[in-house]
């Protein structure tokens, strides 16, 4: 497995947990709005941040289809 996706595993793994939902909820919410290469593609900036940070441009990516920042 490559550090991209061991990286993005962590980070579904932890985001279902702030959720409150599952993997595959979560994934599967991801892919229903066309985010999941979006968030997969955010490595170099996700890994080098707190992992929070991620959180709000996902939640953003959900609700406006644009990254935060």
């Amino acid at each position: 497995m490559n550090k991209e996706m061991e990286f993005f595993s962590y980070l579904l793994e932890y985001y279902a947990e702030y959720k409150k939902k599952t993997t595959g909820e979560v994934l599967m919410e991801w892919d229903s709005h066309n985010i999941t290469q979006k968030i997969y593609d955010s490595y170099w900036e996700y890994h080098t941040e707190r992992i929070e940070n991620a959180f709000e441009d996902i939640n953003s990516l959900i609700a406006t289809g644009k990254h935060a920042w």
